[in-house]
């Protein structure tokens, strides 16, 4: 192997109360390792914090360097080997590049939800919208993002998820738009119900913990009604089933200006205001507040282990 193709030496991470084993492919990064680790660490931190724990014991990451490049590309993770994400760094990525990062958080918040896809991936949409909905919030829980970035982002993309002319739900219709963003506007929908018909005590996340501790995980293939089903028992009432059955074969439109206005949200460009007197503020601030886990400590970078 040439000096150029040097590969970087493998890690484990300890967090949430998961070993996480991280190797590196063939190349060169600009940022030292320990940055590279600190990243993953933090994103393994938001996921920990917001299901409870890390969902997994022992998931493997693959982080690529990619040369002449700069930013995080390429992520995917799949069930097989107890949860497996690959991922592309660029070797030119510098340290703001990574802060700024949200796929790895992205990737990781996969590992907590089952393979529900289906064979003509009809149920790909709850999946994607679930790691897109669920992400920004588990990484402004740890002070990661900003709320008003949270907000201000749902704002602004959540519109693509709106259906089209010639929609037939989300099983039925497989644009870009409609997978990740409509799904994300199915899971902000089921959120908001499960507080408003829990008085506030409880939200999507108990839902997803719960779904976690059924044992539903990425390294599993579950059909989505079972999934749907372990969410609402942790809650106590039929809010996931009761919205999929709405739009899983219609399309159902939502009309986002009022609802940001009812959680008291209000965007001017890049600047984001709250009204905490909104009918919904109340609600808008307990999706983000952060929640007690049991686990989510993790090794700085300087204690990660060296898999020698």
């Amino acid at each position: 192997m040439s000096a150029d193709q040097e590969t970087l030496a493998p890690a484990k991470i300890h967090v949430g109360g998961a070993t996480i084993n991280v190797r590196f492919g063939a190349g060169k990064l600009d940022l030292p390792r320990a940055a590279v680790l600190d990243w993953i660490t933090t994103a393994a931190r938001a996921v920990s914090a917001y299901f409870g724990r890390f969902p997994v014991p022992n998931p493997k990451i693959l982080v690529r360097p990619a040369e002449g490049r700069s930013g995080v590309f390429w992520g995917t993770t799949w069930g097989f080997n107890g949860g497996f994400t690959r991922i592309s760094v660029g070797q030119q990525t510098d340290q703001r590049e990574l802060n700024g990062d949200w796929m790895m958080t992205h990737e990781l918040v996969h590992m907590a939800f089952p393979d529900v896809e289906g064979e003509d991936r009809e149920h790909h949409w709850i999946e994607e919208g679930m790691a897109t909905y669920v992400e920004p919030i588990a990484r402004c829980q740890i002070g990661n993002l900003s709320i008003e970035r949270v907000w201000g982002d749902m704002a602004r993309y959540m519109p693509q998820g709106e259906p089209e002319p010639g929609d037939q739900g989300l099983d039925n219709t497989h644009t870009w738009g409609r997978t990740y963003w409509g799904g994300a506007l199915y899971w902000l929908m089921a959120d908001i119900q499960i507080h408003q018909q829990s008085g506030n005590r409880k939200g999507l996340q108990d839902a997803m913990r719960g779904i976690v501790a059924a044992g539903g995980t990425i390294d599993h293939d579950w059909p989505i009604e079972r999934v749907l089903q372990a969410g609402d028992r942790a809650i106590g009432c039929t809010v996931l089933a009761d919205l999929y059955r709405r739009m899983k074969n219609a399309p159902v439109e939502v009309d986002l200006n009022d609802l940001w206005q009812k959680l008291g949200i209000s965007v001017d460009g890049h600047t984001v205001t709250f009204n905490d007197n909104a009918p919904l503020a109340r609600i808008r601030k307990a999706i983000t507040v952060p929640r007690k886990p049991a686990q989510v400590e993790a090794t700085k970078h300087g204690a990660a282990e060296a898999d020698q």
